[in-house]
């Protein structure tokens, strides 16, 4: 069965405000989800109107310069000081510091309204994922999160696992999508690994009652 992607632009005006790239520092990353790209390039010329430099990266798993999804966000190695973000939510902006140590900024295109987010801001998450961790070398039981959906399917990372840790029992968890409450059925496991979206782990670890860690924090 072939599978279509479909993209949904959004068609309202994204307009950034002078506040906002006031607070910019000198180089830039920029991004956005595949709905907001097509106000990139508006908002890159406004950057660099103020003497700023913007970069527009191609990551893994994407189409556009500039398009970000959860599971391309790695350490970038460019020279930039900040990210700029636009698009709703947290997930985005949290991942890319916690991934690059480096402060980013993200503008909601529906309410308008900007923040900047830092080091102290993803403190907590920093803690739960030490914690994870730890959890996960202790551990003898393991619980691994595989998802069969297009782009989140690594099933091959899970196999490598169980070579790199053979003093480690390793099961398995095939879905689609995520249903928390299933997890409770498996109460022998210590510690899950996700191989699917790393969402999973930096947005909703309160929902699932063990520690779990991102596969790739493994490598």
């Amino acid at each position: 069965m072939k599978t279509f992607f479909i993209e949904a632009r959004y068609k309202g005006k994204i307009e950034l405000p002078d506040e906002l790239v006031g607070l910019l520092p000198g180089k830039v990353a920029l991004f956005s989800s595949v709905q907001f790209l097509d106000g990139l390039e508006k908002a890159r010329k406004k950057i660099e109107s103020r003497g700023k430099k913007v970069f527009l990266l191609k990551t893994e798993h994407t189409k556009y310069p500039g398009q970000l999804l959860g599971c391309s966000i790695k350490e970038f190695k460019k020279d930039f000081d900040a990210f700029l973000y636009i698009g709703d939510g947290c997930f985005h902006p949290k991942a890319l510091v916690l991934k690059n140590h480096k402060p980013a900024f993200a503008l909601n295109p529906f309410s308008k309204k900007y923040f900047k987010l830092d080091e102290k801001d993803v403190k907590d998450m920093k803690k739960k994922q030490k914690g994870a961790m730890l959890k996960f070398m202790s551990s003898k039981e393991i619980g691994v999160l595989v998802s069969i959906k297009p782009g989140q399917y690594n099933i091959k990372k899970a196999h490598e696992l169980e070579k790199k840790f053979p003093d480690k029992n390793f099961y398995l968890l095939i879905f689609d999508t995520l249903d928390f409450a299933e997890l409770e059925n498996f109460p022998f496991v210590e510690c899950f690994v996700n191989t699917a979206c790393p969402r999973i782990s930096y947005d909703e670890y309160d929902k699932i009652s063990k520690p779990v860690i991102n596969v790739d924090d493994l490598s």
